[in-house]
């Protein structure tokens, strides 16, 4: 399994603002919806509450710390260990918020996408810190609001030296 995930931000690290978006820009809804379709999608209770419904062509995983929270159309688990029990469409799998779940999921990412909003906006979600998790980044996308990161886990290289012992 691979693990992903995609989040927008400020510059200031701000997410959300009461379990909802502080602004609108539909290329970044674009990107996400095509990036994440066909991959199962990881959220906590919140952020599934505040989309609705289940995001079609997405396996839909909520987790949840209440035993007796379920949704129609959505598989919940109750720790991300349960994650590696379920049947995944696909191996690879995206983290799509809020801020509790990026930080429970951050030490085992493979990726992450970062739509990074040129502009700040008051909110009272933000992301925890990453950079050092990951090396650099590769520019994905550039927008006039925002442009898409993808920072990815540096690759061990393990060389050997040709000497014996």
């Amino acid at each position: 399994m691979t693990l992903a995930a995609i989040v927008a931000m400020t510059p200031e690290r701000i997410i959300g603002r009461d379990n909802s978006l502080p602004w609108h820009f539909p290329e970044d809804l674009k990107f996400f919806k095509r990036t994440t379709s066909g991959h199962p999608v990881v959220m906590g209770r919140k952020t599934f509450e505040s989309i609705g419904r289940p995001l079609p062509n997405r396996q839909n995983i909520v987790i949840t710390r209440d035993s007796s929270w379920s949704a129609e159309g959505v598989e919940t688990i109750h720790s991300k260990e349960e994650l590696a029990e379920i049947e995944l469409q696909n191996q690879r799998v995206f983290i799509i918020g809020g801020a509790e779940i990026y930080s429970l999921f951050l030490e085992d990412l493979n990726e992450l996408f970062v739509s990074w909003i040129y502009t700040s906006y008051e909110g009272n979600t933000t992301f925890p810190e990453f950079e050092n998790f990951f090396g650099g980044f590769t520019l994905v996308e550039s927008h006039p609001e925002f442009e898409v990161r993808l920072y990815a886990r540096p690759q061990t290289i393990c060389q050997e030296s040709g000497e014996q012992d």
